[in-house]
């Protein structure tokens, strides 16, 4: 199948009892037995439930992954994915990464005995250097939060195998409607399912998308030990969401980039954080570039960044991203408060830097609302 025709069917099948279209949402916390052990392939709703295996299946296919499998919240898919390892073992991130991400990695797991290094990945060279006999994996995210910059998926790929260690990739900003890390590399693809392919900024949630049969079998043994899990009400959400992810995204793309070009002219907007300027190689692993953009105020002033953010009308001021309506974020004071601010400088995130999540309003009323919110 084609991806639009993916995004509608993949993973779904007509309820068996009554032949409803949309998968029904299985509310129920157990599951009636003939006698024990001799069920209909349902025990207990934390491990299984119709509604969720049906996104989870969906979840993979768009992916062109084998095995879906989804959390309470991105940052629960991501205490998944450390939960494969022990003390001792090292991972290697990006150092322009998502706050909520950092924080898991140095406030819980690294009391756990892990060890992290964020570093520089656009030259996937430099990285091969910290690489030692405890690292166990390789995390990016590309495009980066809330930076923009691209990290070359093929490259990291190509790092990780010759070292055998595995390659986990945050597609949050991207969706499989635009890059597919799998296909490039990747052993595990991770979602903050909250975001894009949910939609509508109604559902939290995260997803983790693999190949490797045995490694799906481990993260499944996590899921149901741990018990992050999501209810069958926001699965049902995000599969409604997940039929409209193609032309939802194609919207939020052709937005994000008149908005970026609109910002690279303005006489007030110094940088422009857009991965569609980008002239990085890893350009061409996209098939377009989202409508995530990120600038910064010529002067650098804290309250003149302050003033534009409380000035809009249509655009938001809220944390998140994704979804239909477009929000406007300040990430030093919000989505990346918990990075300290030399490690948020040194990565270039500065604090008067404003993120866009760019939705699918008419450009025109979005450009008019930067026009007056900037001056």
């Amino acid at each position: 199948m084609k991806f639009a025709t993916k995004a509608i069917h993949a993973g779904v099948e007509p309820d068996p009892t009554t032949g409803a279209i949309m998968t029904p949402i299985y509310q129920t916390s157990t599951y009636v037995q003939e006698a024990p052990g001799k069920h209909k392939g349902y025990e207990y709703a934390r491990t299984q439930n119709p509604t969720r295996n049906a996104l989870q299946a969906a979840l993979a296919a768009l992916e062109n992954g084998k095995h879906g499998l989804c959390y309470a919240s991105g940052l629960a898919s991501i205490d998944a994915i450390l939960k494969l390892f022990k003390p001792g073992d090292e991972i290697i991130a990006t150092n322009d990464l998502y706050g909520g991400t950092y924080r898991i990695f140095t406030k819980i797991y690294s009391n756990f005995g892990l060890k992290f290094h964020f570093v520089p990945m656009q030259d996937m060279a430099s990285v091969e250097k910290y690489i030692n006999a405890n690292t166990k994996m390789l995390w990016l995210e590309t495009p980066t939060n809330p930076l923009m910059r691209l990290i070359d998926i093929q490259a990291a790929g190509t790092l990780a195998k010759k070292h055998n260690v595995l390659l986990a990739v945050d597609n949050t900003f991207a969706t499989p409607y635009l890059q597919l890390p799998l296909e490039m590399g990747a052993d595990i693809v991770m979602h903050s399912v909250t975001k894009y392919l949910g939609g509508h900024s109604d559902t939290v949630m995260g997803a983790l998308i693999v190949n490797d049969d045995e490694l799906a079998q481990r993260l499944a043994f996590i899921q149901n030990a741990s018990g992050a899990v999501p209810g069958p009400q926001d699965c049902f959400l995000v599969l409604r969401g997940l039929k409209t992810l193609h032309v939802r995204m194609q919207r939020h793309c052709e937005n994000g980039r008149a908005i970026a070009e609109y910002l690279a002219k303005h006489t007030k907007v110094d940088t422009v954080n857009y991965p569609g300027f980008s002239t990085h190689p890893a350009k061409s692993q996209m098939r377009d570039f989202g409508g995530m953009v990120s600038f910064t105020l010529k002067g650098d002033d804290w309250d003149e960044a302050l003033r534009v953010m409380s000035s809009f009308h249509v655009f938001s001021l809220g944390e998140s991203l994704g979804g239909v309506e477009s929000l406007v974020t300040h990430p030093a004071s919000m989505t990346h408060a918990s990075i300290p601010k030399e490690e948020r400088l040194q990565s270039g995130l500065k604090d008067t830097l404003i993120r866009l999540s760019v939705g699918i309003e008419d450009i025109e009323d979005l450009i008019a609302d930067l026009q007056q919110a900037i001056g």
